[in-house]
């Protein structure tokens, strides 16, 4: 079974044993996180996303943080002496995850015997209900008032 969660403004595909390197998250080593799915794909190959996740999670464990590579910014304007150095290492924290959990839906499907028990309305119900929803206002308050400047 794996999963497709967000942080930090990046999708990653995970699976329970993963550890995986994010955006920093402020806690204390051994902290445990939750992540909600945006996919999960269970150990049949079946595909649960949007409601089909119901309550779906992802737990893992806060491992520590590290230091990311060193990116170089260089910024050199010709012909004016203007060149000016600078290094950046973005702050990561890495995570283990520890578990999928896939949550099944509060409303479980029907069988056929309760869905043929609620069948749609006949339609006069419906034409009678929609013509017992019409507004009962003033056809004179509906209608929007004009301001005439400048008119006599």
């Amino acid at each position: 079974m794996y999963a497709v969660i967000k942080t930090g403004g990046k999708q990653h595909r995970v699976q329970p044993g993963d550890v995986i390197e994010v955006e920093l998250m402020r806690g204390q080593h051994g902290t445990s996180v939750t992540f909600i799915p945006l996919l999960v794909v269970d150990d049949e190959g079946k595909t649960h996303f949007g409601k089909d996740l119901g309550k779906a999670q992802v737990k893992a464990k806060l491992l520590g943080e590290e230091k990311g590579d060193k990116v170089k910014i260089f910024k050199y304007r010709p012909k004016t002496g203007y060149a000016k150095r600078q290094g950046h290492r973005q702050m990561h924290s890495l995570v283990e995850i520890e578990d999928v959990v896939l949550a099944k839906r509060a409303g479980a499907k029907k069988t056929d015997d309760e869905e043929g028990a609620e069948a749609a309305p006949a339609p006069e119900e419906v034409a009678a209900e929609s013509s017992a929803k019409k507004s009962t206002r003033p056809l004179a308050a509906s209608k929007s008032r004009r301001t005439t400047k400048g008119r006599a």
